[in-house]
C-alpha cells in the first residue's frame, strides 16, 4: 500500500474527527480498514477515500467508526466516580434550587458504560438528593458505538470489567451469551452524535463534563479548542474530569484544580479587568 495514500487517509481522519495518527501507524489502518472494504466491495483504498471525500457520508462515517478507539469499561479508573458520588454531586446538590435540574455530558461516551455507571451511583445516592432530576446527556462521533450503547446489551467480557457482581445482578438480566442491562437505566441517559471538533451550543449548558481519555488523540491546538467549548458549556462553578493520562498544563488556562481533589477541575475564576483613576 502506498505510503501516500495511508498519509491522505491519517490526514481525512485528523480533519474530520480529530484523530492523530502518525505514518508509523499504517499497520493499523490498513488492518481497520480491511473489513470495511471487503463489506463495501471496493476495490482500493485510495478509491475509498475519494468516495469519502466526494461526499459519501454514509462510507465517511466507516472510516471514523473503524479508525476511532472505543476502550472503555464500567466505572473505569474509580476515582472519577468516587469524586462524582462523594464531590461532584453533593456540591451541586447544595447549590442549586431543589427544583433545578443538574445536567451532566460525557463526551466520547463510548459503548456508554461511563454514563450508566453514572446512573447507578445516582440510584446509591437517591436517600441524600431525593428526587432531585439529574440528566445525563451522552455523546459520540461513532453512529455504531452509539447504537450498541442505547442498546445496553454487553458481553460477558464487558460485565466482567469493572461492574461488581452485586450490580450486575441488580440491573443486568442475561439473554443467551450477553447481559441486558434495565430499561430504566437506559432511558435516563440520553445518547447523541457529536463531534468534538463542533461546536456544542446546541447540547445546552452542564454542570459537570466527562471528557476522559479521548483528548489524548489529539493534537495540543485542538485540545485547546474542545477545552475552550467546553469552557463555555459549562456552569462557573462546574466540575470537570479527564483522563487519568490528560491535563490542562500548557494547553488552557480555563481550568484549575478544586480546592480539595487535584485530579478534579473547575473553571477558573474570570479576571475581573482592573479600573485605574484616571487624574484630572
Amino acid at each position: 500500500m502506498s505510503m501516500m495514500v495511508i498519509q491522505r487517509v491519517i490526514d481525512f481522519i485528523r480533519q474530520q474527527a480529530g484523530i492523530v495518527l502518525t505514518p508509523e501507524k499504517a499497520y493499523f489502518v490498513e488492518a481497520r480498514l480491511a473489513p470495511v472494504l471487503r463489506e463495501e466491495n471496493i476495490a482500493s483504498l485510495e478509491e475509498m477515500l475519494k468516495r469519502a471525500e466526494g461526499g459519501d457520508r454514509r462510507l465517511h462515517q466507516r472510516m471514523v467508526d473503524a479508525l476511532t478507539t472505543n476502550e472503555t469499561f464500567f466505572f473505569r479508573d474509580r476515582q472519577p466516580f468516587d469524586h462524582f458520588r462523594d464531590v461532584i454531586m453533593p456540591e451541586l446538590h447544595q447549590r442549586r434550587s431543589p427544583e433545578k435540574t443538574i445536567r451532566i455530558w460525557c463526551a466520547a461516551c463510548s459503548s456508554g458504560q461511563e454514563p450508566y455507571s453514572l446512573v447507578m451511583i445516582l440510584d446509591e445516592l437517591r436517600s441524600k438528593i431525593g428526587n432531585r432530576q439529574v440528566e445525563i446527556v451522552a455523546t459520540d462521533i461513532s453512529e455504531a458505538i452509539l447504537s450498541k450503547a442505547r442498546s445496553g446489551i454487553f458481553n460477558q467480557f464487558e460485565v466482567q470489567r469493572g461492574l461488581p457482581t452485586k450490580l450486575l445482578l441488580q440491573y443486568f438480566t442475561k439473554q443467551g451469551e450477553n447481559w441486558k442491562l434495565s430499561d430504566d437505566v437506559i432511558r435516563r441517559v440520553n445518547f447523541q452524535k457529536f463531534n468534538l471538533l463542533e461546536e456544542p451550543r446546541h447540547l445546552g449548558h452542564f454542570d459537570a463534563v466527562f471528557c476522559r481519555n479521548v483528548l489524548i488523540y489529539f493534537d495540543r491546538p485542538t485540545r485547546s479548542k474542545v477545552f475552550d467549548r467546553i469552557a463555555g458549556r459549562l456552569a462557573p462553578d462546574g466540575f470537570l474530569l479527564l483522563g487519568g493520562a490528560e491535563s490542562t498544563f500548557g494547553v488552557t488556562e480555563r481550568f484549575v484544580s478544586h480546592a480539595r481533589e487535584r485530579m478534579l477541575l473547575i473553571p477558573a475564576p474570570v479576571q475581573k479587568p482592573e479600573i485605574r483613576a484616571v487624574s484630572a
